[in-house]
């Protein structure tokens, strides 16, 4: 897991890498063509491309995904979205670049690790069960938001209590995002057991467009020294995805 600014000095402009899927196992390989924050990246030959938008299930994406990255002798964890973007240069039928991300890499616009690749990192290193079952109450229910987001079922199965079938459920949600959410001090946590964190949640449903849920999420452990879990069924049946 090795950090982005060592990254950006072994990867310099125009660098040529392997990326390897985590979950698929293709690779492909691409050229740094610009980015200070993290990589932006694009395909180096049409056959590149072709190969990148079947790990994307032949549709562009900005769903990340976790990679490793393979060039100077090094395994990289890191993460990447799937949607051309901005200027391309590269005769690679690729319009436009794609962003890669690794451990420390920020956004352009918030200047912070975004969530989604933090976790697509940790899960490239093979960290983020130990990540997770260490996580806060408040970082427990950004991880389930953001596992809902990507459809990840390894992130978010890791923090849901009880076992769902997720892919009819990834199949209703467009996007979703955590408008508030309460502060949890870490003095209330110490030796509870169970926790309802008032949230708002925006979701965009393929069938019934933009809803908002005002409400509570509720969490439970077994022991202070287990990890927090989210209860699925409630939340999901509150928000009307699970009969």
């Amino acid at each position: 897991m090795l950090d982005w600014k060592k990254v950006d000095n072994l990867f310099p402009k125009y660098s040529t890498f392997t990326v390897v899927d985590i979950e698929t196992g293709k690779r492909f390989k691409v050229q740094r063509r610009a980015g200070s924050h993290h990589a932006d990246v694009q395909p180096i030959t049409v056959k590149d491309t072709k190969i990148m938008k079947q790990i994307y299930g032949g549709k562009w994406s900005w769903r990340r995904r976790a990679i490793i990255v393979l060039g100077k002798n090094k395994k990289i964890a890191a993460s990447m979205h799937g949607m051309p973007h901005g200027r391309g240069s590269l005769k690679n039928n690729f319009p436009g670049h794609f962003c890669i991300h690794f451990s420390g890499s920020k956004t352009h616009l918030t200047n912070n690790m975004d969530l989604s690749h933090k976790l697509m990192v940790l899960k490239a290193a093979g960290k983020l069960e130990q990540y997770l079952d260490k996580a806060t109450p408040n970082d427990v229910i950004d991880a389930y938001i953001a596992g809902v987001k990507q459809q990840d079922p390894a992130i978010i199965s890791r923090v849901s209590l009880q076992k769902i079938s997720w892919i009819p459920i990834f199949n209703k949600v467009e996007n979703i995002n955590i408008r508030k959410m309460k502060l949890m001090p870490p003095e209330d946590q110490k030796n509870e057991l169970s926790l309802k964190v008032p949230v708002e949640i925006e979701w965009y449903l393929k069938d019934s467009g933009r809803e908002l849920f005002k409400g509570e999420i509720h969490l439970v452990r077994f022991t202070p020294l287990d990890a927090w879990k989210v209860d699925s069924q409630d939340f999901l049946k509150e928000n009307n995805l699970l009969n």
